[in-house]
């Protein structure tokens, strides 16, 4: 099963080094996904536009690194396992349907927040130049629940798709090392999941006013991932030491 000596940092060997027409087409999707963050974008005629369309800079740039991150998990699991069955494709199709939809509720929501950050003010400017609120009344908690729902929804998928080359592992010949790998990115993943779960949940059951308590949640990803990578990889050395 495996075609390739090569590995990653891990140890983890590579059972694909070729582009499949599966990544080729991800690769695709995420390049379109890319050019949706900034197809809105028109070149400026004034130096009032450039500078609206400059604000816009740090929105793009995190969104931008998000969609990365998403693509290149996606990149280390095909190149790690190289499966191609029919429930790989059918992951891999609702993920990609899922970041797709996932592009301008994302870009919305961090041009709203550094809006605020910037100009102390929610606001929009249409295209005859008026200012509109960008969100009113109970937006608010709708627009963080899409949130939420799209970045459960990415995360789900990739635990699946980390089940499903576990369940291959014996096909895949997995050694001990690569096993144990399995498993730890299959449980940071449920982190993420619980992490977005938990933010849906305050929004669902707090409303508006808990919305930005919600928000917050998302800084626990920093420290539990920190802190659940300390307790597998002790848990690992004691593994290996017995």
């Amino acid at each position: 099963m495996i075609h390739s000596q090569d590995s990653d940092a891990h140890g983890f060997r590579w059972r694909s080094d070729e582009i499949s027409r599966i990544e080729g087409l991800s690769d695709a999707v995420f390049a379109f996904a890319v050019t949706l963050l900034i197809v809105s974008l028109e070149v400026p005629r004034t130096f009032s536009e450039l500078y609206e369309t400059m604000r816009g800079f740090l929105p793009f740039a995190i969104s931008f690194a998000m969609l990365i991150q998403i693509w290149y998990i996606q990149f280390g699991w095909f190149r790690r396992y190289g499966l191609q069955d029919t429930i790989t494709v059918v992951l891999n199709s609702v993920l990609l349907f899922v970041v797709l939809f996932y592009v301008y509720p994302l870009k919305f929501l961090f041009t709203y927040l550094f809006n605020l950050i910037l100009g102390g003010r929610g606001v929009a400017r249409l295209p005859d130049g008026r200012w509109v609120p960008m969100l009113e009344g109970d937006d608010g908690a709708r627009m963080m629940a899409i949130y939420d729902a799209g970045f459960i929804a990415v995360f789900t998928l990739f635990v699946l798709l980390y089940l499903h080359a576990w369940r291959k592992r014996d096909e895949l010949e997995l050694n001990l090392v690569e096993r144990w790998e399995t498993v730890e990115r299959l449980g940071a993943n449920v982190c993420f999941v619980a992490i977005g779960v938990s933010s849906l949940m305050i929004v669902l059951i707090g409303g508006t006013r808990y919305t930005g308590w919600s928000g917050m949640v998302y800084m626990l990803i920093a420290p539990v991932i920190t802190i659940y990578y300390t307790l597998m990889g002790r848990r690992r050395r004691r593994q290996a030491r017995a």
